[in-house]
């Protein structure tokens, strides 16, 4: 019962690793992002469908699962989810705290019907505190609970990244916390409710700044762009052509870069002998490196540190990666039949088992495309009785 990114990417992961999911979504709309485009995977010559086609957003996080489209805001919608429930492991939730306890669909109700369920509430700002029933997309969270603050050029104006990060690390802590709750039922037989938030995960995972905060009682020290605060030289760097970035993370990987760069001098001169004299002498060490890197192409950069043991890499765009020799080296673009649209591309999960391979079994679903086999096959419904709930419009 989740929507967008958070829960759609969370059961997703859940989906990947070989969960059976049902997606609940509202018989007319669906899913949000199913109108978020374009770009849209185009219907297949001759389909009957109308319309631009199935949105990339959500074909993104949405394989693996099987769609259900119906309303709860109908008492026969309600008692099919119940029924889910009483069959289900787990259910995956993104409403507003107490929004689904009229609709009998809250925690307290479902663990009287299924005690061993496990109940995952994905919001915005958790379940208890001042902000708790505030709505909340990923953005919000991010520039208030800091992300935004560290996250642009040195002089610049606070940014959002540029992918939706919090939500995708609350999907990545809740299915986590999904798969504990799991091995907890194992030994005690009994479901529990999570309560896990954008603002509680995005706290989390300012890492070391939080924790540099936290020891020295101080302010950040802002944004640094691709550089960091406490590490020279570590950051992009314009060539002819783009972008490189160089990782100089101690005084050996320094020297290696001075080499490649033809300045070996560089490596004994005092005011970058150690990482302390880089990081003081920042401004000086990165405007030369850079008058040096801008003679050269990205491609000639790569070539000159092939093999040289130092971190370095192009500044690629998001078409380059997904093209990448590496990116193709590890199947991390697959390309599944989808029914409407036929042959799509999707990003593989990162994950690789050695036993137990996780893979796309089915593409994302169409709205309402598994409603009678879910009914019928899971709950034992007859064609008429889902007939007649689909003539009423509680399911699709």
């Amino acid at each position: 019962m989740t929507r967008v990114l958070a829960g759609p990417y969370c059961t997703q992961i859940l989906g990947d690793l070989g969960a059976e999911v049902i997606k609940i979504e509202h018989p007319v709309r669906g899913d949000d992002t199913r109108a978020w485009g374009p770009p849209y995977a185009s219907y297949k010559s001759g389909s009957k469908d109308s319309g631009p086609g199935e949105s990339a957003y959500f074909l993104g996080v949405n394989r693996n699962k099987k769609s259900l489209a119906l309303s709860f805001q109908d008492p026969a919608g309600v008692a099919i989810l119940h029924k889910l429930a009483e069959k289900c492991d787990i259910l995956v939730e993104n409403y507003i705290p107490g929004s689904l306890k009229k609709y009998g669909m809250d925690y307290e109700t479902l663990h009287e019907i299924n005690p061993r369920l496990i109940y995952a509430s994905i919001t915005g700002y958790g379940q208890t505190g001042p902000y708790a029933k505030r709505a909340g997309y990923d953005v919000m969270v991010e520039a208030e609970f800091g992300l935004m603050h560290i996250t642009g050029s040195r002089d610049g104006p606070p940014v959002k990244v540029g992918v939706a990060v919090t939500d995708l690390t609350t999907g990545l802590y809740t299915s986590n916390s999904i798969m504990a709750a799991l091995l907890v039922r194992a030994r005690t037989g009994k479901g529990q409710h999570i309560d896990s938030s954008l603002s509680d995960c995005q706290t989390a995972t300012l890492a070391n700044i939080a924790s540099s905060c936290l020891i020295s009682g101080e302010k950040d020290t802002g944004r640094w762009g691709t550089a960091h605060p406490s590490i020279v030289p570590y950051k992009s760097f314009e060539t002819k052509d783009g972008d490189i970035l160089f990782g100089g993370g101690n005084d050996r990987l320094f020297g290696i870069l001075c080499e490649g760069l033809g300045r070996p001098e560089w490596r004994d001169d005092p005011k970058f002998k150690t990482n302390s004299q880089r990081v003081a002498h920042r401004d000086e060490l990165e405007s030369m490196i850079e008058t040096i890197t801008r003679t050269k192409t990205t491609q000639e950069w790569l070539e000159i540190f092939e093999g040289k043991g130092m971190p370095y890499a192009a500044v690629n765009d998001v078409l380059t990666t997904l093209t990448h020799e590496h990116t193709r080296a590890r199947n991390m673009v697959v390309e599944v039949e989808h029914e409407k649209c036929g042959p799509i591309k999707l990003v593989n999960t990162p994950m690789k088992f050695s036993e137990t391979q996780p893979r796309v079994r089915m593409p994302p679903p169409t709205l309402g495309q598994h409603t009678d086999e879910i009914l019928s096959e899971y709950l034992g419904m007859s064609e008429e009785g889902i007939r007649a709930l689909r003539e009423k419009g509680v399911v699709r």
